[in-house]
Parts: structure tokens; C-alpha cells; sequence
């Protein structure tokens, strides 16, 4: 009857909103049937849900005092612990059994906005644990405080000024004094830690240099999933917290926080909130264990946090205990929580360079996931489609397409321990051009869709269209062929290491059966186009060997021509200067009783040339004479016979009798050298 009266007082939506509230249960189908088992019995579903442990649904408190804790004013006690943890005493079976399931619930559970307050909120209180150098301080503020109301308290505690205080852990980066921690949605328990770059350290604060730098460290942790029997080895910046290790392998093993059971984290660690850093844990490399528990009832979790589960809530559901500790916060687990602590897109909407857009890409990629990554091209799908696809066949590629979607819950997981995991790194990066587009964006997608279209045809984009939203990431392994592109897989974010290298893998096998194909067939053509350029080289070569012979033997002929032009100028040079010589002669004397000296001269053909001359007369007659029967002076010498003398060596103005050519002589011609 108290299933059939809840249902007419409330209605049914109401009842779905406030059983996913307290539950955690994001899947509106699972809430439905959970409910429907119970016959819309919301305290019964919860409790079906949320098995109890120290009975607090179950209590025997007297319907008085159950009555007097929701109705009445909170005693002192109450007031306290309200104070001190935001929680009351549930009420008792009693007033369960003769209420509503809507008043019941909102005793323990928050509630929608149109639903009563019948318990008075109480202000929700944060725990920070704030480190600097050797000094740890705990803090608790409510969570309407101020970011600077706590620089304030830390003033006074560590005698730091606020002007020279930087506070740093906070989940969603850097934040300013005036914001209020309610908008940050922070857990319960928190670590912060202060930096004081303008104080100089001393030998007494190397403990704040060796925290900065265990934060900028990569923790190796290998991680046993026991039922599985499977080994994970992830990396993790010591900036990491214990709470986003433990998300991280929930995605992996599909074992919600709440229902993790770990073993090999060391005393330390006591705190989920905790950074790698500080928890004490081994480096660079440190075991665990996981495994699901066999039953959440029987689980050893302490009490605090079932009485947080049923700590009185305001109509937003402020003050329940914060679902992250329960693992079941997927916004929050995978970086989609409130807009105040989004990241900065992975690439800006409606970008008009696509290689700006990209260079964005990579650079928020690595301030996310660290530098190691895959190298993205820089460039459009087309460029990066030539690169891979429109080289020698021994220089192609595979081209892997990778579509990151920002609101997708595996994205964090696939891009920190697939897409950034060595192995997979070297892969991609020595047979893979990898070409990275964010579609998290309508403008952005509809802009891939394009692209895909125009270089792989509409087949694809109808493929990237049927994918929804959580099973991003995807990674399209594209082939190029002769006359169009393949897809030859499309890889999507719900995959291992293994499987991950084992997909590439074969898809490398299909590409290098294909490359070989293509090898051989480019040999083959190019032997033949190097066969043509030979022939063809050949005959060029011939051609320029004919050209070259026919044009030096025209420069011999026009030589031949020129020498006998110039030979036939100087033989008529010579005979007219030897005529000139010959009528420029003196007559030649009678043989009569004057001083008469006959000469006698043998030429270099063997002839010899008679002559008289007056005694008188000077040797250059004798030389012009030599020189007009066709032996010049410069060319020829004239020698006695004995005593041998050089006749043209003489004084050409002396005359023949000084010279001793009388009465009569007989010279020879002979050439000079």
C-alpha cells in the first residue's frame, strides 16, 4: 500500500529523478526497471541498489523521535554533526513505513527542486590538506567559501603573504581568488600545495623542490587485474591522483570504483585525493592488484560513507557525498564536468587554416597526454593523402585517420594509454602517416564529413556518421590504391594495447602484400622507361656524333680553303716583290777588261745562278739579285765554299771587293733553320 500511495502522490518522473540522484545511475532504462522490480517503491529500489550495512533504514528508533528529527528542530548533537560532517540521522522504519516513499526519501537523498525539504540543508564541508616546503596544514571550509578566504587562513598559518602565494593542485588548473568552490565541484577531501617562487629557499624547503619535481615525473604503474589474469602498464604524471588512476582502470576493467578491491598501495596512500607523488608509492615502476569484490555488503568500506550516502541533501543534491568516491561520476571521470573546469578545446571551431587548426591539435594533445605521441601531420586530409599515398612504392604508407571526440568517455583512456603508449607510438610513426581531426565540434565534423567525401567517397562518411559519441575515438586505416583510397579498418576507442598493435599489425600486412604488387610493377615499368631512354639516349648520341662530324669537316674545308687563299696571297706577294728586286737590279756588266767579278751561285735544288758584277757594287745588289730569282734574304743564307763563310752576316753596304768576292767566287744557297 505504501508502493501504491507513493505512486499517486508523486509522479512517476519525479520518483526516476530522485532514485538517479541517490543511486548514481546514469542509464535512464536501468533506473526504469530497478524501480518497476520494486513496484515504483523508491526507498525499496534504493535499498536494493544500495545495500545497508549498519541498518540505518532498518533502525528501531521510536516514530517520536523520527518524527521529531524530520519535523522538529535538530538538537544541539544534530546541530554539531551537521556542522562538522553535513549529515543527520536518517529516520527510523517507523516513519518510513507510515510516510510516502517522496517524504522518506528526502530524508536521506537529494531531491528535485518541486519535491519538500523536510530536513533543513546544511552547508557542505570541504577537507583540504595543504603541503608547503615542511609544513602540512588541514583545512575545513564550506563549500560556498572562496579560494581567496583560503589564501587568508594559509596567511595566518604559514605567515606567507598573499601576494606571494601561489596555490596549485586544484583539478581544472589555475584558478583566481574570487572563485567560489562550489562552482568547481570539488570531492570532499582535497591536496593542495603552495609555491612561493619571489622566497628564496633554503636548505630547509628541499622538500617543496623534490614535490615539484616527483609531479613532473611518469609513475610506471603495473596494474594485475586478477579475474582477467591480464598485466596493464600505464603512465602516469605524478601530478595524477590516486582517484583518477582508479577511473582510469574502471574504463579498462569495467569494475566501477565503488567495487574495486586493491592491494599493493602503501600505507601512505590513505587519501584517493592524494597525487602519485605524494603517496608514497615506488619509482619509476610500482605493482598492484585489482579485482571486483565479491559482494559491495560485505565490503569493508568504512561506515563514513554509508552515512554519507544518506546525509540530508538540499533540492541539487549538494550535500551528497561526493560520487566520485563511488567511481560512478562519468563526467567528472573522463573531463566533462562543469564549464568551469573544462579544458581548452583540442581545436577550435570553424578554423579556416587546417594546418593551424592541427598545430592546435598538437599542442593541446601534448599539454594533455605528455610529448610523447604519435607526430601528426601538419596539413590538410588531401596533403596528407599525398604524402602517404603518391611516392615511389617503396616509399608509401599506410595514412591513419585518428577522430578524437572530446565529450566521449573513452577519450582519456584511449589517448593516455593507446595513442601515447611507446609501442603504438613507434608503430604508427615508422609505417604510418597519422593525420588527427577533433569532430567534438558540429562545424568541425561536418567539415571532416566534407573531406572524407571528396577522398574516399560517401561510403565512408556514412560509416563516421553511424558511430555515436562514446564509442570515439576512432582510427581509420586508410590504403591508397591506383585509382581510389581504402578503408581497410576503422579501429574504435573500446580497444587494448594488444588489440590496438594487433589491428595495426594486419592492417600493415594487407598494405605490404600490396606494396610488393606495386614494387613489382613499378620495377617492371621502370625498366622498360629505362630501356626507352637508352634507345633513346642512343640515338641522340648518334645524331650528335653526325652533327659534330659533319661540322668539323666543314670547318676543315673552309680551313683548306683560307690556307690556300693565303698561300696564293703570299706567292703573289713574293712575286711581286721579287719582280720589284729584279727591275730594281743594275744592268749586269760586259765581260770586258774593268774590274768584273763573276759569281757563281748553287741554289738548294742543285741549279746554280751566273751573274757579273762591278766590283763596286755594294752586297745588297747581291742579296737583291738572290732574292728576285725566288731565295729571300730572310728565308735563305749565302755561304762560301771555303773558307766557309756566312756571306749574309756581312755588312749589306759593303762592297764585293771588301767582302773578297773577286774576280770570282762560287757560293750556295742554303735554308735558314
Amino acid at each position: 500500500m505504501a508502493s501504491e500511495s507513493g505512486e499517486s502522490n508523486m509522479d512517476r518522473e519525479m520518483i526516476l529523478a530522485d532514485f538517479q540522484a541517490c543511486t548514481g545511475i546514469d542509464n535512464i532504462a536501468e533506473a526504469i526497471t530497478l524501480l518497476e522490480l520494486n513496484n515504483w517503491d523508491l526507498v525499496a529500489a534504493i535499498n536494493g541498489v544500495i545495500p545497508q550495512e549498519n541498518g540505518i533504514l532498518q533502525s528501531n528508533f521510536s516514530s517520536e523521535a523520527s518524527q521529531s528529527s524530520m519535523f522538529g528542530p535538530p538538537s544541539q548533537s544534530e546541530a554539531a554533526d551537521a556542522a562538522a560532517g553535513g549529515a543527520v540521522s536518517p529516520p527510523s522504519s517507523s516513519s518510513l513505513s507510515s510516510s510516502p516513499p517522496s517524504s522518506s526519501t528526502s530524508a536521506f537523498c537529494p531531491v528535485n527542486a518541486s519535491s519538500r525539504h523536510i530536513v533543513e540543508r546544511q552547508p557542505r564541508m570541504l577537507n583540504f590538506r595543504v603541503e608547503y616546503r615542511q609544513r602540512t596544514v588541514e583545512l575545513v571550509l564550506e563549500e560556498g567559501s572562496t579560494v581567496g578566504e583560503i589564501k587568508q587562513i594559509l596567511e595566518t598559518e604559514l605567515g606567507i603573504p598573499v601576494s606571494k602565494m601561489q596555490l596549485k593542485g586544484w583539478k581544472c588548473g589555475d584558478v583566481s581568488d574570487s572563485t567560489v568552490m562550489r562552482s568547481l565541484h570539488l570531492p570532499k577531501n582535497n591536496s593542495l600545495y603552495v609555491l612561493t617562487p619571489d622566497i628564496a629557499p633554503t636548505a630547509s624547503t628541499s622538500k617543496n623542490s623534490d614535490l615539484q619535481e616527483s609531479l613532473n615525473q611518469n609513475f610506471l604503474l603495473v596494474i594485475s587485474h586478477r579475474e582477467a589474469q591480464r598485466d596493464y602498464s600505464l603512465n602516469f604524471p605524478g601530478s595524477r591522483t590516486i582517484q583518477e588512476v582508479k577511473r582510469n582502470v574502471s574504463d579498462l576493467t569495467n569494475i566501477p570504483v565503488r567495487h574495486q578491491q586493491w592491494e599493493g598501495w602503501p600505507v601512505s596512500a590513505s587519501d584517493d585525493s592524494m597525487t602519485l607523488a605524494v603517496s608514497g608509492i615506488s619509482y619509476p615502476c610500482h605493482h598492484l592488484s585489482v579485482c571486483r569484490r565479491s559482494s559491495p555488503a560485505n565490503s569493508q568500506e568504512p561506515t563514513e560513507e554509508c552515512a554519507d550516502v544518506h546525509m540530508v541533501s538540499d533540492s541539487e543534491g549538494d550535500d551528497f557525498e561526493d560520487a566520485s568516491e563511488f567511481g560512478v561520476d562519468d563526467s567528472e571521470m573522463f573531463g566533462m564536468g562543469s564549464s568551469t573546469c573544462r579544458k581548452t578545446p583540442m581545436m577550435p571551431e570553424n578554423s579556416e587554416n587546417e594546418a593551424d587548426a592541427l598545430l592546435h591539435f598538437t599542442a593541446e594533445f601534448s599539454s594533455r597526454y605528455g610529448e610523447t605521441h604519435p607526430m601528426f601531420f601538419i596539413g590538410s586530409l588531401e596533403a596528407a593523402s599525398q604524402e602517404a599515398f603518391h611516392g615511389k612504392a617503396r616509399d608509401r604508407k599506410l595514412l591513419a585517420i585518428y577522430l578524437y571526440n572530446d565529450d566521449s568517455v573513452l577519450g582519456n583512456v584511449f589517448c593516455s594509454q593507446m595513442m601515447c603508449a611507446d609501442s603504438i607510438v613507434a608503430y604508427l610513426s615508422q609505417n604510418f602517416i597519422t593525420w588527427a581531426w577533433d569532430v567534438t565540434k558540429e562545424a568541425n565534423k561536418a567539415r571532416l564529413l566534407t573531406m572524407c567525401t571528396r577522398h574516399f567517397g560517401s561510403v565512408v562518411t556514412q560509416t563516421i556518421r553511424t558511430y555515436k559519441t562514446d564509442q570515439f575515438p576512432l582510427l581509420l586505416i586508410v590504403m591508397g590504391k591506383r585509382t581510389s583510397n581504402e578503408v581497410l579498418n576503422v579501429i574504435q576507442g573500446n580497444t587494448t594495447v594488444d588489440e590496438l598493435m594487433m589491428r595495426l599489425m594486419g592492417a600493415m600486412e594487407i598494405f605490404t602484400a600490396q606494396q610488393q604488387e606495386d614494387i613489382k610493377d613499378e620495377d617492371e615499368r621502370e625498366a622498360r622507361e629505362t630501356v626507352k631512354r637508352e634507345q633513346d639516349e642512343a640515338y641522340r648520341v648518334s645524331l650528335e656524333a653526325d652533327r659534330k662530324k659533319r661540322e668539323a669537316q666543314e670547318r676543315e674545308e673552309a680551313e683548306q680553303v683560307r690556307l690556300e687563299r693565303m698561300r696564293k696571297e703570299q706567292e703573289e706577294e713574293k712575286e711581286a716583290i721579287r719582280l720589284s728586286l729584279e727591275q730594281a737590279l743594275p744592268p749586269e756588266p760586259e765581260d770586258s777588261g774593268e774590274q768584273i767579278s763573276k759569281l757563281r751561285i748553287r741554289t738548294p735544288s742543285g741549279e746554280f745562278l751566273e751573274r757579273r758584277f762591278q766590283v763596286s757594287c755594294k752586297l745588297q745588289v747581291l742579296f737583291d739579285f738572290v732574292a728576285s730569282k725566288g731565295y729571300p734574304f730572310e728565308e735563305f743564307k749565302l755561304l762560301t765554299t771555303f773558307p766557309r763563310r756566312n756571306i749574309t752576316q756581312l755588312d749589306p753596304g759593303s762592297n764585293l771587293m771588301e767582302a773578297k768576292l773577286f774576280p770570282q767566287e762560287t757560293l750556295f744557297l742554303e735554308s735558314k733553320e
